[in-house]
């Protein structure tokens, strides 16, 4: 059932940026697919970028609700608290009207929503699930958030019993750094978006742009790409339009110990990144390079290995050695 998700990813407009083969993304696609036809409340949860308002639609437009509009509530907005008090009303009042129609309502960044909202958002979920209005109306909560709720509730900045409420199904999207194997596609879909939008030739990139896109941690994820791709799009020449990229990336040699860092951040990926690369070493050397034995020894899938090698450039570093 998760080519259902994958396809509407692929072909909806506006929507394709979300497509890709990594594993994880794969398993996301598949896990859509399946609870878009409930009711069930659904709680996405990724850092900013990562494309959940997108997959929120998509649960939307993939649902027995689709007919009605998505009641969208920016839970950062001042307008959050008047918005939450609008729906309540439309749908205690049964729509105004004639038939009512059930309704998908996006709480974008719920973690954001003060005390009285969240008093508020209570007695429109309370027993966790879809609620029947007159005229047999059902609500279905979707929401989203980049911090952990379990945190926030401990902090005493989030109700206890709002978060089981809303998270009858936990899906939680992946960072770009995780799904690096995706950023070619990523970037091909972006050029011809913004080529065609922007009335520019599609640009064409050269082993060393792609390289630096493909070694560059993404912090701002799927949206910073997109940004990115609309300055080489704008500019013309990807050279000039990545070189504020290309200061900001943080060399770390393999034979030395020590690397320039320019904060704590920066030199926690680049630990990471190094001691990734040890353990892969290791696990190709113990196998004799089988790959795939490698693979199973660290625990991840074939495909993924044979990435990272050549991401690391131990292949390179094997080749030189004979």
């Amino acid at each position: 059932m998760g080519t259902i998700a994958t396809d509407a990813l692929e072909h909806s407009a506006g929507t394709g940026f979300v497509c890709g083969q990594a594993a994880a993304v794969q398993s996301l696609n598949a896990m859509v697919g399946e609870i878009a036809k409930t009711d069930i409340p659904v709680l996405l949860v990724g850092e900013s970028g990562t494309g959940k308002e997108v997959y929120a639609r998509l649960i939307h437009r993939l649902s027995g609700l689709r007919e009605a509009p998505l009641k969208k509530v920016s839970c950062a907005s001042p307008d959050a608290g008047p918005l939450l008090a609008e729906v309540r009303q439309e749908f205690l009042s049964g729509g105004g009207g004639g038939e009512a129609k059930s309704r998908t309502v996006f709480l974008d960044g719920v973690h954001e929503l003060d005390a009285a909202c969240q008093r508020a958002l209570l007695s429109l979920l309370p027993d966790g699930e879809p609620r029947g209005f007159p005229g047999k109306m059902v609500l279905r909560f979707i929401s989203s958030t980049s911090r952990n709720l379990e945190n926030e509730i401990e902090a005493g900045h989030f109700r206890r019993e709002l978060y089981f409420r809303i998270n009858g199904v936990i899906l939680r999207l992946p960072p770009l750094r995780e799904r690096k194997e995706d950023i070619p596609a990523l970037l091909d879909y972006f050029f011809l978006k913004l080529s065609s939008e922007l009335k520019k030739d599609i640009p064409e990139l050269g082993s060393d742009a792609r390289e630096l896109l493909d070694s560059y941690d993404w912090p701002g994820n799927i949206r910073e790409l997109e940004n990115v791709a609309k300055k080489i799009v704008v500019i013309g020449n990807a050279t000039l339009a990545l070189a504020d990229l290309r200061a900001t990336q943080v060399t770390v040699p393999v034979t030395d110990e020590s690397w320039h860092v320019s904060s704590l951040k920066v030199a926690s990926r680049a630990a990471s990144r190094r001691a990734e690369r040890e353990l892969i070493q290791k696990a190709l050397e113990q196998t004799h390079w089988n790959r795939k034995r490698a693979a199973q020894d660290l625990q991840i899938s074939y495909k993924s290995l044979l990435y990272k090698i050549k991401q690391t450039g131990l292949e390179i570093e094997k080749a030189k050695r004979g």
